[in-house]
């Protein structure tokens, strides 16, 4: 009788340790769950997001990881599709059970997602998008790294105005990512009592421009500013030079800098990009330089700002599990991050709150020069 005492007593003891185990979560590991096109005309933005997270995140593993667990990413190809990103988002927090999402790439499939993983309630943590909806309404499990497409297009407009420009079209993806971009033209330009002289759309995942191409070209625009993915905003630019355009071109962060620079090859000269990262080829800030080094160290020598924002999204992210403590949950973990004000990762400083998940604000101006290389 004493024995089945004490065997029960030791089950009273073990049951609760077993019962509150946090999905995604053991003794050895932290699984994170990310949908991404790997394939495809968006292919170089997934896969550079996840190269640069990737590389911070083996070099915690390196460490021993974080009080004792391993950091696991377990990435889906998505082709920058949200048809496809709906099924991915179920199986990894269905079937694989992660602990939180990671690193999403894009607008529409990060909106694809949202209903999901708010059902769910699963941290959805940096994604590679400055849109709205993401931020607006606010949303307990979201946590935006990046500045928003609202605050990049504001610094584009003032800086095209400060110049002259005053004849301003948009060039923008038909889907929500170019529907947050051209909303953010918009107020930047009803600011400055402005308005949009003409616009012109492109299919995503596609390069069918020659539309927009005649019906921007016709207002003969000072400036175009493009809200699309870099191979129909390449495709674009070349078509309007060809057309005999004198506009001024400006991106927004998401084009992908690297990979419209390499797309564009000579045509490329001039044409402006807004980043929402520090510039990734200098060493004078610190997380900068440390990415440099890391990434040299796993093989990688072609710096990229995407692979720079993976990279600065999971250093944040690890500070997270850090303060969070040993006793790892998804709502301790967002409450940790809550309490991440102005926090300095290495020159890029960036602060959450109860009220407010936009971890910065921080934008800055780059255009292609010569060689596909970048100028700030």
């Amino acid at each position: 009788m004493k024995l089945l005492a004490a065997c029960l007593f030791g089950l009273a003891i073990i049951a609760p340790a077993t019962s509150s185990a946090e999905t995604g979560v053991s003794p050895n590991a932290v699984l994170l769950g990310q949908s991404v096109a790997l394939t495809g005309p968006a292919a170089a933005l997934g896969t550079d997001m996840r190269m640069g997270a990737k590389v911070y995140f083996d070099h915690v593993n390196s460490k021993g990881g974080v009080y004792g667990r391993k950091i696991e990413l377990l990435t889906l190809d998505d082709g920058y599709e949200p048809a496809r990103t709906v099924p991915n988002t179920k199986k990894l927090i269905e079937e694989e059970k992660v602990f939180a999402l990671f690193g999403y790439v894009g607008t529409p499939t990060s909106a694809a997602a949202l209903p999901i993983f708010t059902q769910a309630r699963v941290p959805f943590f940096g994604p590679f998008t400055g849109a709205e909806l993401l931020r607006d309404p606010f949303n307990s499990y979201i946590f935006n790294v990046r500045a928003s497409y609202y605050d990049e297009t504001e610094k584009i407009v003032e800086q095209l105005v400060s110049t002259g420009a005053k004849n301003i079209a948009v060039f923008y993806q038909n889907d929500a990512y170019g529907q947050a971009g051209l909303k953010g033209v918009e107020r930047a330009m009803a600011r400055r009592n402005l308005k949009i002289s003409a616009t012109g759309t492109v299919e995503r995942n596609t390069v069918n421009v020659a539309a927009a191409t005649r019906t921007i070209g016709a207002a003969k625009p000072d400036a175009v500013v493009m809200i699309s993915a870099y191979k129909s905003c390449g495709e674009f630019i070349r078509q309007m030079k060809k057309a005999g355009s004198a506009a001024q071109f400006y991106n927004v962060s998401f084009v992908g800098s690297q990979a419209l620079a390499d797309n564009l090859d000579r045509d490329g000269v001039g044409v402006a990009i807004s980043q929402v990262m520090p510039f990734p080829w200098g060493a004078s800030v610190p997380v900068v330089k440390e990415y440099q080094q890391l990434m040299r160290k796993a093989g990688q020598k072609d710096f990229t700002f995407t692979s720079v924002e993976g990279y600065v999204a999971a250093k944040i992210f690890v500070e997270g599990l850090r303060r969070t403590g040993k006793d790892l949950s998804r709502e301790k973990f967002i409450t940790a991050l809550e309490s991440m004000n102005d926090v300095d990762v290495g020159g890029f400083f960036v602060g959450f709150s109860p009220k407010n998940h936009n971890g910065s604000k921080y934008v800055d101006l780059t255009i292609i020069a010569r060689d596909s290389k970048f100028l700030r």
